[in-house]
């Protein structure tokens, strides 16, 4: 065992236990001091190899990574044929071929393995996520036994690491979620605790947070077709509830916007299809009834789709480019606009904001710094003023951030451009800031 942190460590005592006694290497000299059964360090990784079969390597990073199995008094240094490398830490795909690569010249097998929770290493409580060659797992399964309490081999060499690096992924973004859904109930005045209990009591055994994982494998890796007609409904009204509620309360939600600007796709369904004005006919085929064979994932496809068109039936562009004014330029402005319809009116509304606004290549803050560079080019106080507002309303700007933007403009569209636009912020930061705190 090279590492003796806190899932090396662990994996040593758990070893201990199980009667495989390892041998240690750790930079620190007391490092094994308080880990029952486990010997002292050896005084490199080198010789760790030359008394091991296999040996596990828990370090922090890439560079502590090659340092132990291919420095100077590495593990390398000191392999007997048939030694096997078992690499706990979590490093990027390009360094487990690297270390794997320089273990194959060397005669040595290599092993990826994720573990998780670390938390429970030293009482044989870990998963092992295997990456490699079936004949070198099988050599190192009666040590991987040792320690782990299920040893799940995923495929060929990075399987691991990528099964371990997904893993983190839905850890930490369920972290966000729950800062996000946090964020929320603190602004409407509510205690977060009341949240936990609701969620504790709701799911005690936490089986929502990969229920869409298991009816994926149910439906031999797609959500079947009557499962996703009830759920993207719902899917879609309760996330545009809940972006109601962060716009309403000035809370930024991300995550949100990103879940209902993928709302189709997060449900296995292909992004509805743009037509013109003149073709969306009630009578048209909504693209959530498409054959199931139809319905897959295309990134080019769904870059060219708009946020609301994921979820919503052809037809209701007007709506639709409504809704994402509002979100331009704050709570409300669509209601400002006249009653009686206009060519000039209607195509601003069912085109630029329906269908371009909201398509998913950028975000809303992207597009609106691009308006903010035309609007500075044009000398236009006007259209700053209302892109600027917008910008403040929905907190993806601060008015610092807003004065720095009139500076570094300037130098692009010149002192008396960038004069205009530094009116235009500061009407706008006038208009805001007696209604909401925009510090």
């Amino acid at each position: 065992m090279v590492g003796l942190g806190m899932i090396g460590g662990g994996v040593a005592v758990s070893l201990a236990t199980s009667g495989l006694v390892p041998a240690v290497y750790d930079i620190r000299p007391t490092a094994a001091d308080g880990l029952p059964g486990v010997p002292a360090p050896l005084g490199s990784p080198a010789e760790v190899a030359a008394a091991s079969d296999v040996v596990m390597v828990a370090v922090v990073d890439a560079a502590q990574a090659r340092e132990v199995i291919g420095g100077a008094n590495g593990l390398l240094k000191g392999a007997r044929p048939g030694l096997t490398l078992v690499l706990l830490a979590t490093v990027e795909l390009p360094v487990v071929r690297e270390l794997a690569a320089a273990c194959a010249d060397a005669g040595v097998g290599f092993l990826d393995c994720g573990v998780t929770p670390g938390d429970r290493a030293a009482e044989n409580g870990m998963v092992a996520i295997l990456g490699g060659d079936q004949d070198v797992v099988d050599r190192a399964l009666p040590v991987l036994d040792g320690w782990a309490r299920k040893v799940v081999h995923c495929g060929p060499l990075g399987a691991g690491m990528a099964t371990k690096i997904a893993r983190n992924v839905v850890t930490y973004g369920g972290w966000r979620t729950v800062a996000e859904a946090v964020a929320l109930v603190e602004a409407a005045g509510v205690e977060p605790a009341r949240l936990t209990e609701v969620i504790d009591t709701a799911d005690p055994g936490g089986t929502t947070l990969l229920q869409l994982l298991r009816l994926r494998t149910a439906g031999e890796g797609a959500l079947p077709d009557a499962l996703a007609d009830k759920i993207e409904p719902l899917m879609a009204k309760d996330l545009d509830a809940a972006r109601a509620l962060a716009a309403e309360l000035g809370v930024p939600v991300p995550l949100v916007d990103v879940a209902r600007a993928h709302a189709r796709q997060t449900l296995d369904r292909q992004p509805a299809e743009r037509q013109p004005a003149d073709r969306q006919t009630a009578d048209r085929q909504p693209a959530d009834r498409q054959p199931a064979d139809r319905r897959t994932f295309d990134h080019q496809t769904a870059d060219r789709q708009t946020l609301d068109q994921q979820a919503e039936p052809a037809g209701d562009a007007r709506a639709r480019g409504l809704r994402l004014m509002d979100q331009v330029y704050g709570p409300g402005f669509s209601s400002t606009l006249p009653e009686a319809t206009e060519p000039y009116l209607d195509e601003t509304v069912e085109h630029l904001f329906a269908d371009i606004w909201s398509r998913d290549g950028l975000s809303v803050r992207d597009r609106r710094l691009l308006t903010l560079g035309v609007g500075a080019s044009l000398g236009r106080a006007d259209l700053i003023r209302v892109q600027a507002r917008g910008a403040l309303h929905n907190r993806e700007l601060t008015p610092d951030q807003l004065r720095e933007a009139v500076l570094h403009l300037a130098y692009y569209v010149g002192w008396c451009n960038a004069t205009a636009a530094q009116q235009g912020i500061a009407d706008a930061i006038a208009d805001v800031s007696p209604t909401k705190d925009i510090r």
